[in-house]
């Protein structure tokens, strides 16, 4: 059995080897450890939610932070949107649990370990990152942040398809409609969500032409009963 492999009782089939083909990905970050010899600085701790998978990180800030209110996140992650930060592959060093990790290809729907990919906890199915070609996407929940200012360096930017939401947030954030910076910024004030959003702001505006319409039929129609009148 593959080691990225799930099975039914929680074990992802891996026996702990860091020999062969199969176990070369341990040796390669973000998975490769680091040793004592090595100059790792651990800014912040992280584990799963049965605590087998657990981290380091080494960097004070992440590279960025955003919401993403993609379809994809919003399943994957049973929530309204996901919360994410983006880190360099070699910020990270799992102390616990790296034998304990399986991966899930969204678009292909497979559980080899190909890039990119989606990495969890083959126990209890935390998500634990998105692995991508050159770096890694985590998730700040999994965090133990020891001061309100730790928290705050997580702080997200900006929200991902926010067209695509399924909860409304204020929080005067850029929202764009697909990636950041590629695609294009919603209006927070801006009624609906997605598809239909579109077709009640379109019916908003033809009804404000249609009202426009009437009132300056009827504004006409009150000047030409005055000339009569006069």
């Amino acid at each position: 059995m593959s080691a990225s492999t799930y099975t039914a009782n929680g074990d992802n089939g891996d026996n702990g080897s860091t020999e062969g083909e199969l176990n070369a990905w341990k040796h390669r970050a973000p998975y490769a450890i680091h040793h004592s010899s090595e100059h790792f600085e651990t800014r912040y701790r992280g584990a799963c939610h049965c605590g087998r998978v657990q981290y380091q990180l080494s960097r004070e800030k992440p590279l960025d932070c955003k919401y993403c209110h993609c379809l994809t996140c919003q399943k994957l992650h049973g929530a309204p949107f996901q919360w994410c930060a983006i880190f360099h592959k070699t910020d990270i060093n799992f102390t616990h649990g790296h034998h304990d990790l399986g991966w899930y290809d969204p678009s292909s729907q497979s559980t080899s370990h190909h890039l990119p990919c989606k990495v969890s906890c083959a126990y209890c199915r935390t998500p634990i990152m998105d692995e991508g070609r050159n770096m890694i996407l985590l998730f700040p929940s999994l965090i133990d942040f020891e001061s309100e200012g730790d928290r705050k360096n997580f702080e997200a930017r900006c929200h991902m398809f926010y067209g695509r939401r399924v909860v409304d947030v204020n929080d005067r954030k850029p929202k764009w409609t697909g990636l950041s910076e590629q695609t294009e910024l919603m209006s927070e004030d801006e009624g609906g969500r997605g598809s239909e959003g579109k077709r009640k702001r379109r019916e908003e505006r033809e009804r404000e032409v249609e009202e426009g319409g009437r009132d300056r039929e009827k504004k006409q129609k009150e000047e030409e009963e005055g000339k009569h009148g006069e």
